[in-house]
This record gives structure tokens, sequence and C-alpha cells, in this order.
């Protein structure tokens, strides 16, 4: 990955979280996720397994 890539995965990786975490707890769970699982969806790594 060349450095512009990099730059531009952190800059969709920051928007991403963002604008998750202006959502309400509510519209988190219309979408199907959690508040603790923002990380991982910017991240791409959230599988959507609930224990």
């Amino acid at each position: 990955m060349s450095f512009v890539q990099k730059i531009r995965a952190r800059n969709q990786y920051r928007q991403t979280v963002r604008e998750l975490s202006a959502m309400t707890d509510r519209e988190l769970s219309d979408i199907g996720i959690g508040r603790s699982d923002i990380v991982d969806v910017a991240k791409g790594t959230y599988r959507g397994i609930k224990y």
C-alpha cells in the first residue's frame, strides 16, 4: 500500500468513526451495530457475531 493509499484509508476510517459516533444508540441498533462495534466497523473487521 502506497503512502497516498494509507492516507486515504486513514481518512476514510476517521470519517466512518465520526459519522457512526454521531448516531444515536437507536440509529446504531437499527443498522445492527452497537456503540462498542464502531471501531471494528470502521476498520472493516466487524463480523456481526453476538454471543
